[in-house]
C-alpha cells in the first residue's frame, strides 16, 4: 500500500500497543477511541500523518464496528479520512469518517458520519 511507504511499523501486541498509545497521546486524542486489544501491527508515516492498526477482533459493543484493519490520518485533536470504523445509527451502519476532540477540552468528542455528526462525552 503506497500510504504505508516510509512508515514506522511495530508488530505484535506489546510493541504495537506502545506505538498506538504514544501516537494518540502525542495528538491529544482519547486512548479509548480506537481498538487496542489483540494488536497485530501498528504503523505511522510521520510525513503524511497516515496511521493504521491491524487487530484480531471485528466488533466492540453494539454501537461501533471495527474492521480488521483501520486506517486514518492523524493531527492534533483530529483523526480524518478514517476507514474501517462504523457507528450504528437507527438501523444503518454508516462509516465514521472523522473524529475530533474539542480544543480547549470540554469532554466531548465529535464523530462525523455521512448521515450526521454525533457527540460522545468522555
Amino acid at each position: 500500500m503506497a500510504e504505508k511507504e516510509g512508515g514506522i511499523v511495530k508488530k505484535g501486541h506489546e510493541e504495537g500497543l506502545r506505538l498506538a498509545t504514544s501516537l494518540l497521546q502525542e495528538f491529544e486524542l482519547h486512548l479509548g477511541l480506537l481498538p487496542l486489544a489483540d494488536v497485530i501491527e501498528v504503523g505511522y508515516v510521520k510525513n503524511t500523518g497516515y496511521m493504521w492498526i491491524e487487530h484480531e477482533f471485528k466488533k466492540i459493543s453494539k454501537l461501533v464496528s471495527y474492521d480488521t484493519e483501520i486506517t486514518r490520518y492523524v493531527e492534533k485533536k483530529r483523526i480524518k479520512k478514517l476507514k474501517g470504523v462504523k457507528a450504528k445509527e437507527f438501523m444503518l451502519w454508516p462509516p465514521v469518517s472523522e473524529i475530533t476532540a474539542d480544543d480547549p477540552p470540554t469532554g466531548k468528542i465529535n464523530f462525523k458520519t455521512i448521515r450526521n455528526n454525533r457527540w460522545l462525552i468522555v
